[in-house]
C-alpha cells in the first residue's frame, strides 16, 4: 500500500470539525466514504487530480531543463550518448503528460483511484530513472566541474518534481526521493572530500524536501476537507432554496385557489340569501297582511337580521378575495377626505346611537383632497368606524381624524376609548380571519376580515396601516398616505386639466408639486 498518514488525516478532520461553522465531513453523513480504505481513496483521488493538473501546467519547464542539461553536457559527453538520453527522457515525459490528460478525462472513482496512483508512481519512478542515467552515462571521473554541474542540475530537476507533486508524498518519494538517493550514492562512491560534502548536502536537502512535502500534504488535505464542506453547504443551501421556492409557489397557488373558491361560493350564496332576506322582511313588516302568530313575526325578524349579517360577511369575503387575487380596479380621482369621513359617520351613526356612543370628526378647516378611489376610501372609513363601535363600550367616544404629517404625508385616523388590544395581538389582528381574545371572549359579531380589507385597500393607495393601542385606554388605527397622493393647489389644477399654465409649467408641476 502506498504511504498514507492516518494520524495526520484524523488530525485534519478533528481540527476542521472543531472550527466554528464546520459542517459534517463528506464521509460523516452516511453518503461518503466510511472505512479507512475509502477515506484514503477519497484523498488520493483529489490529490491525484491536483497532481495531473500540475503536471500539465509545467509541461514546458522540465523539457526545457532537460534540453539545456543535454546541450551543456556536450562539453564532456559524445553527442550520440546525449541524444540517446534526451530521446529516452522525451519518451518518458510524453508518456507522463498523456497519462495526466487521460486521468483528468477519466475522473477515476472508487477502486480505480489506487490503480491510477500506481500508474503515476511508476511514471515518476521512470522519470527518476531517466534523470539517474546521466550519473552512469555522462559521469567522467576526472571532470569535477561536470560532477558539480550534474549535481546542481539533478537538484533542480528534483525541486521541480517536488513542486509538481508537492501535495502527494507517494509520488514525491517515487520521483524526487529516488533522484536524491541516486545522486547521494554516486557522490559517496567518488569518495573524496568534495563529493562527500555534496552527498551530505543532498541528504540534508532531501530530508528537508520530504518533510516539506509531508507538511504540504497535510495542509492540502485540510483544504480539501474545507472544500468538501463548502460544496456540501452550498448544495444544502440550494436544496433549501429550491424547497422554499416550491413551497412559495404552492402557497401562492393554494391562496389563489382559496380566493377563487371563496369568490365562487360567495356568489352562489348571495342569490338565495337575497330571496331569504326579501321574504323575511316582507313577513316581519307584514306587507301582505298581519301575521296571526306573533312568534312567527319574531322568527322572520331574526331570519332577516341573520341573513343581513351573513350577506355582510359574504361581501367582506368577496372584497378580500378580489384584493388578494389582485383583481381590484384602482380608478383614481380627487377624493374629498372630509366629505367621505362625514358620509361614513352618517352611515354608522345609527349603530353608535343605539349603544350610546359619541361620534366626533377632528379634521382641518377647508378641503383635504387625496388622489385615490372614493369608494375604497369610504369603505376604509366605514370598516374602521364599525370596528371601533363594536369594541367601544356603551357611552364611549369615537373620533374620526384627518391629520397632515411632516413630509407632506396625510393620516386618516379612528380613535376609540375601548379596552384596547394587547401588544402581542397587534400583528395578528391584521391577518385574515384573525380575531383578538377580547372579540372571542365577548362573542362580538364578525369574522376578522375588517382590518385585513382595510390593509389591502391601503396598499392599493401606497399607504400603510398602523395600530397604536393601550390596554384599558383605547386604540388608534391610522392609515398613512404618501405625500405624492396628497393633492395640493397646484396639483389639483393640473389633475383637473386647468389649461392656464404653459406646457413647460405643467411639466414642472408634475415634477415638483
Amino acid at each position: 500500500m502506498l504511504w498514507f498518514d492516518e494520524k495526520h488525516f484524523h488530525h485534519a478532520v478533528d481540527e476542521a470539525a472543531r472550527r466554528p461553522g464546520a459542517t459534517a465531513a463528506p464521509w460523516q453523513d452516511g453518503e461518503g466514504p466510511q472505512t479507512m480504505d475509502e477515506m484514503q481513496a477519497y484523498w488520493q483521488r483529489e490529490m491525484l487530480h491536483i497532481f495531473a493538473r500540475n503536471q500539465l501546467r509545467v509541461a514546458l519547464a522540465m523539457p526545457l531543463l532537460a534540453g539545456l542539461f543535454a546541450v551543456a553536457n556536450l562539453v564532456w559527453v559524445p553527442m550520440p550518448v546525449v541524444i540517446a538520453w534526451l530521446a529516452a527522457y522525451f519518451v518518458v515525459e510524453v508518456a507522463q503528460l498523456a497519462l495526466a490528460r487521460h486521468c483528468l478525462r477519466a475522473r477515476p472513482e472508487g477502486t480505480q483511484v489506487r490503480t491510477w496512483v500506481h500508474r503515476f508512481a511508476f511514471s515518476e519512478l521512470a522519470h527518476a530513472v531517466v534523470w539517474f542515467l546521466p550519473l552512469l552515462l555522462f559521469w567522467r571521473e576526472e571532470a569535477i566541474p561536470q560532477h558539480l554541474f550534474i549535481g546542481a542540475s539533478l537538484m533542480a530537476a528534483m525541486a521541480i518534481r517536488i513542486l509538481v507533486a508537492n501535495n502527494f508524498l507517494p509520488l514525491v518519494t517515487a520521483g524526487s526521493g529516488v533522484i536524491a538517493l541516486a545522486l547521494a550514492l554516486r557522490a559517496i562512491i567518488a569518495g573524496d572530500t568534495i563529493h562527500l560534502a555534496m552527498a551530505g548536502m543532498i541528504v540534508v536537502l532531501g530530508i528537508f524536501f520530504l518533510q516539506l512535502a509531508r507538511r504540504l500534504q497535510t495542509t492540502t488535505k485540510e483544504l480539501l476537507l474545507f472544500r468538501a464542506q463548502r460544496e456540501r453547504l452550498i448544495e444544502e443551501l440550494q436544496q433549501q432554496r429550491d424547497a422554499a421556492e416550491q413551497a412559495r409557489r404552492q402557497a401562492e397557488e393554494a391562496n389563489r385557489a382559496k380566493s377563487r373558491f371563496l369568490a365562487a361560493m360567495s356568489h352562489e350564496l348571495r342569490t338565495p340569501l337575497n330571496a331569504i332576506m326579501g321574504f323575511s322582511e316582507i313577513i316581519s313588516a307584514e306587507m301582505l297582511g298581519p301575521v296571526q302568530v306573533e312568534r312567527y313575526k319574531e322568527y322572520a325578524t331574526d331570519i332577516h337580521r341573520s341573513g343581513n349579517y351573513l350577506l355582510n360577511l359574504i361581501n367582506d369575503i368577496l372584497d378580500l378575495s378580489r384584493i388578494e387575487a389582485g383583481k381590484v380596479e384602482m380608478r383614481e380621482e380627487v377624493v374629498d377626505m372630509v366629505a367621505e369621513a362625514k358620509s361614513a359617520l352618517d352611515m354608522v351613526s345609527i349603530k353608535a346611537e343605539a349603544r350610546g356612543q359619541k361620534l366626533r370628526l377632528d379634521g382641518p378647516e377647508g378641503e383635504v383632497e387625496l388622489l385615490g378611489n372614493a369608494r375604497y376610501i369610504r369603505q376604509i372609513w366605514i370598516n374602521l368606524l364599525g370596528n371601533a363601535i363594536k369594541f367601544t363600550p356603551e357611552g364611549g367616544e369615537i373620533t374620526a381624524a384627518i391629520r397632515r404629517l411632516q413630509g407632506g404625508n396625510l393620516a386618516l385616523e379612528v380613535r376609540d376609548t375601548g379596552e384596547g388590544i394587547p401588544r402581542n395581538e397587534l400583528r395578528s389582528v391584521m391577518r385574515s380571519f384573525s380575531r383578538g381574545a377580547s372579540a372571542v371572549r365577548k362573542a362580538v359579531d364578525g369574522a376578522g376580515l375588517g382590518l385585513a380589507i382595510v390593509n389591502g385597500l391601503a396598499r392599493l393607495h401606497d399607504a400603510r396601516l398602523e395600530i397604536e393601542s393601550e390596554v384599558g385606554r383605547g386604540t388608534t388605527v391610522r392609515i398613512v398616505f404618501p405625500a405624492r397622493r396628497v393633492v395640493t393647489a397646484a396639483r389639483a389644477d393640473f389633475i383637473r386639466g386647468d389649461e392656464t399654465e404653459s406646457p413647460l409649467e405643467r411639466q414642472l408641476i408634475l415634477l415638483t408639486a
